[in-house]
């Protein structure tokens, strides 16, 4: 039998009263696990310091997860990494840049409108193989998708910092789905009296001075008001090209209950631009004066 002096006997008794795990009092005693056991079996710890250790435990798990699996599934949570560059990956991937949140567990998507949140929903069965967890917010009307997989997180992001390298130089077809996506997800159409514009919302400047050189790509003029985090396109014919090289996906809606709001209707986004320029009177109008830029 290990035979321990007093001092010893007493220094795990008192480490124990301080609210030391069996683990801490093994270390600092040098002691076997059994015998340090024995002398503090009968320490009763209060509530506040069990709690602690408790915490302790689970932060250092934890941690080991963090460490161990970065970017890896449990088990049998396999998910699927395409390599090359397709259609529905870039529109997958900037939805999520955009509208959506790459987090540390998964990805999220939320918009108002279900015909591109079911659209999501489908690409990423065809894509990943994956089922989301849904949820409803009735007061804001938002439907909110996300997908709570780690190794999925940790390849979106990946892809998320390739596509703004890789969409520079990508096919006229790439570029106009990440445009579509950005407006889609960002975008609005202002049209009040003479002012008519398209409005891109992004706190991004990096991303904001990105889809500049993609529209310049289609001949669209635009500027970038850093001020108010946005790119606007001003002017008919960048309007018209807009409209005829871009445009807005069918069942994209604007907001009715905003409280700036001026329509207090619904109306598809890709209909009020139609109707922005319809509402420019013909060159040659008495009286007026028209502004290819």
């Amino acid at each position: 039998m290990y035979k321990t002096d007093s001092s010893l006997i007493e220094k795990c008794r008192t480490l124990r009263r301080k609210g030391f795990t069996l683990g801490d009092i093994i270390k600092a005693t040098k002691l076997p696990k059994t015998t340090v056991y024995d002398h503090i079996s009968d320490i009763i710890l209060p509530l506040e310091v069990k709690v602690r250790i408790k915490n302790k435990a689970r932060r250092r798990i934890n941690d080991y997860i963090r460490r161990e699996r970065k970017g890896k599934c449990i088990s049998g949570r396999v998910v699927p990494k395409p390599k090359g560059w397709t259609p529905e990956l870039i529109f997958l991937t900037a939805h999520f840049m955009f509208d959506g949140e790459i987090r540390q567990g998964g990805c999220v998507y939320q918009n108002r409108n279900i015909s591109l949140v079911n659209r999501v929903k489908y690409l990423m069965q065809d894509t990943f193989s994956l089922e989301p967890h849904n949820k409803f917010y009735p007061e804001t009307g938002v439907f909110r998708i996300s997908y709570h997989y780690v190794e999925l997180a940790d390849y979106v992001r990946r892809k998320a910092q390739e596509l703004k390298n890789y969409i520079k130089t990508a096919p006229l077809l790439e570029k106009r789905i990440f445009l579509q996506t950005f407006f889609d997800d960002e975008g609005c159409v202002y049209k009040y009296g003479n002012n008519r514009k398209i409005r891109g919302y992004q706190y991004n400047l990096e991303i904001l001075k990105l889809i500049q050189k993609l529209l310049k790509d289609f001949d669209i003029n635009s500027r970038i008001e850093e001020r108010g985090k946005e790119i606007v396109i001003l002017g008919k014919e960048n309007l018209m090209k807009f409209r005829d090289k871009i445009n807005f996906s069918k069942s994209i809606f604007i907001n009715p209950d905003r409280k700036n709001s001026i329509w207090k209707r619904k109306l598809q986004k890709r209909d009020l631009l139609n109707m922005a320029i319809a509402s420019y009177k013909p060159i040659g109008t008495p009286g007026v004066h028209y502004s290819k830029t």
